[in-house]
């Protein structure tokens, strides 16, 4: 019975063993292997000097992207709660609401920083036509770093709150309402419930969203690129310091390294803080 039973687990491994591979070949493998590269250097010789050359602007790329990353976090999951709660409920409108507000999630991330480049135009832009008509000055949204970073966080949000929203609206609608219905007989408030009921039933939920939404904000390239161009004095993401220093090989295979660690290490920190959440719970 015994051999039976480690047969059939042999078996189950068989079964995924084909994903394990493809994991191995196309993740795993690829990723040490620019970990190694990062200390070669031109004269074949393994040091910490690629490191050292791009340490410089390493500091401000690095800045930049916890910046934009943490900033349109912190925005998506705020109207992530506040749209998950709106859907949660049953009010007129809301399949009308839940349509239209997932339209953005669908549009390809090129194709949306192009609209918000339309809008921020310096001249001729939407939004500084409506502060002219409403006899308020114009704005140069592009003139200082943080309100350029400002610009990439609005367009980063309206294109991802959408998925952030869903994973919280699964999250919501796992709760019982029993729970809200006693703590409500009790006396607590809207706030309380939120405070003491919504938020640690959603902790595990929220860890998730983070996970999967910080780490495409830590590879973030594309939007400033459409959105702003090319200019690190404004804006300089990790991913453009790797853009940016692939003309020479041995340098952007440690700024990926970099890229790579922190990604890595956010990651830890997410899935850390959910289990926290999950093992109080």
């Amino acid at each position: 019975m015994l051999k039976s039973y480690r047969n059939r687990n042999y078996k189950y491994i068989l079964f995924v063993l084909p994903a394990l591979v493809y994991i191995a070949i196309l993740s795993f493998f690829p990723a040490a292997s620019v970990v190694f590269l990062s200390f070669k250097t031109s004269k074949d010789v393994y040091s910490l000097s690629n490191y050292y050359a791009i340490k410089g602007s390493l500091l401000k790329a690095t800045y930049d992207t916890v910046i934009v990353s943490f900033g349109a976090l912190l925005i998506q999951l705020f109207f992530a709660i506040l749209i998950a709660n709106i859907l949660i409920k049953s009010l007129k409108g809301n399949k009308i609401f839940s349509t239209i507000f997932i339209i953005p999630y669908g549009i390809s991330t090129v194709v949306s920083a192009f609209i918000f480049s339309l809008i921020f135009a310096a001249v001729g832009g939407f939004a500084n036509s409506t502060l002219h008509s409403l006899g308020l000055p114009v704005i140069d949204w592009y003139k200082t770093q943080y309100s350029s970073m400002g610009v990439v966080m609005f367009a980063d949000f309206w294109k991802n709150t959408p998925l952030v929203a869903l994973i919280l609206l699964g999250g919501l609608s796992s709760i019982d309402p029993a729970m809200m219905e006693a703590a409500s007989v009790d006396g607590a408030g809207s706030f309380r419930r939120f405070i003491h009921i919504t938020l640690p039933n959603l902790a595990p939920f929220i860890a998730i969203a983070l996970l999967i939404r910080g780490v495409s904000e830590f590879n973030i390239f594309a939007l400033p690129l459409v959105l702003i161009g090319y200019h690190p004095s404004l804006i300089n993401t990790l991913v453009y310091e790797y853009f940016t220093s692939i003309s020479s090989v041995d340098y952007s295979y440690a700024a990926a390294t970099i890229l790579l660690l922190i990604i890595a290490a956010f990651a830890v920190l997410v899935i850390k803080l959910g289990g926290t959440s999950n093992y109080e719970k």
